[in-house]
């Protein structure tokens, strides 16, 4: 007891080609978990490390730093063979290869799956793509563009009755939620490649994740309800297709997010609101009639609710056991995040241009772990920080 262990991934070496934000997102977890990641750059870096403003303290595009803590950075030209050697060495060497080049463009530089893999056969290689390595290989595989082509944008917005139109989310989500399917996929492989006695044993394979197919899995009950109804779901702002009230409601000062799941719930915010008698109109009663009468519904609730500020209700609601919140900015959320204790700012020193050491925050990888606690490594590198680090090669655990 009270002795210090490593992290879950130590002793994992990971050779990073990717860029930008789905592949830099799953080496930055795995990073956390314990693995020696080494992103492997072109002369000019990964493009992100250019997004900019804003920039942190350390003078970093906070859109790099966001997605490449706890890396180390050499340069690789795979444009000339010496790089490319030198990025063989890194990739016969390690125990896990990721890249989101478009399909075919690591086979060119003779650093495609089936090549490291005569040399390495424990590899786990993650190879992550817009629309997969086959009819869709030669499409361009952009947060934006797959959320409009996979539906999410159908879906995302004021309905067209309202004047609205479709939107995207606001954060690159099918990149992240990519970046997490690619995690996942790595770490199958590797357990499957580990565990002693069985068929796999010893063997590494070619993990592949797509950003469409990462989207579609997301799209959890709509994509569902289009596969059994045929009819594919519209835009309704943030109310819920199959639950209500479950959206956003204004009150005397600000909105509210009221978050209704069961007929019992709906009943206690009745008499909450001075109202006991609306759960038993025959239109509100139960969910199915609730959502056949919304509109009805939300026009009653909306009166009811103008009458008070959000504190009040919230308060109010709390004592019930009703799910309902003040819709937050990010700060405000940040900021509930550390009120609850939940840990979630990681703070690593970093050297600024200006020669001193300031103080990185971003958020942390959200998972707890008894055993083997996830550690934040070092700040987001500088490009080509450490081509003297030392990589020798080895047998990949």
């Amino acid at each position: 007891m009270g002795e210090r262990v490593g992290g879950a991934l130590d002793g994992i070496r990971v050779a990073d080609f990717s860029r930008v934000l789905a592949g830099p997102h799953a080496t930055m977890i795995l990073a956390d978990l314990g693995a020696d990641v080494i992103k492997i750059e072109s002369p000019e870096g990964d493009g992100t490390r250019q997004w900019s403003p804003p920039v942190n303290q350390a003078g970093q595009a906070t859109y790099f730093a966001g997605a490449n803590r706890g890396k180390r950075s050499v340069v690789c030209d795979l444009r000339d063979p010496e790089g490319v050697a030198r990025a063989r060495e890194y990739a016969v060497t390690a125990d896990v290869v990721i890249e989101n080049f478009k399909p075919g463009t690591m086979e060119r530089f003779g650093l495609g799956y089936e090549r490291i893999a005569e040399a390495n056969p424990g590899v786990v290689y993650c190879s992550i793509s817009g629309f997969g390595d086959g009819a869709g290989r030669e499409l361009p595989g952009y947060d934006l563009l797959v959320q409009a082509v996979g539906g999410l944008m159908s879906i995302t917005g004021r309905p067209d009755a309202e004047g609205g139109e479709p939107s995207k989310v606001g954060v690159a989500v099918v990149d992240i939620l990519t970046g997490l399917n690619a995690v996942i996929g790595i770490q199958a492989a590797l357990l499957a490649r580990d565990a002693a006695g069985s068929p796999t044993a010893g063997r590494g394979q070619h993990v592949k994740v797509t950003l469409l197919g990462s989207l579609l899995s997301a799209l959890s009950n709509q994509a569902s309800s289009t596969l059994a109804t045929g009819v594919s779901p519209g835009r309704m702002g943030n109310a819920h297709p199959s639950i209500t009230p479950y959206e956003t409601f204004d009150t005397a000062d600000q909105p509210i997010a009221l978050a209704v799941g069961t007929d019992a719930q709906f009943a206690r915010v009745c008499r909450i609101l001075g109202d006991a008698a609306m759960a038993e109109d025959p239109r509100f009663a139960d969910n199915p009639s609730r959502v056949a009468h919304r509109a009805e519904l939300r026009e009653r609730l909306s009166v009811l609710l103008a009458v008070r500020g959000a504190g009040e209700w919230i308060e109010a609601f709390a004592a019930e056991q009703i799910p309902a919140g003040r819709v937050n900015t990010v700060a405000q959320a940040i900021e509930l995040s550390e009120s609850l204790g939940l840990g979630l700012i990681a703070q690593t020193p970093a050297a600024g241009a200006d020669g001193a050491v300031h103080a990185v925050r971003t958020i942390a990888t959200p998972i707890s772990l008894s055993v083997t606690p996830v550690r934040t490594g070092g700040p987001p590198p500088g490009l080509g920080e450490h081509v003297g680090a030392d990589w020798r090669p080895r047998t990949p655990r």
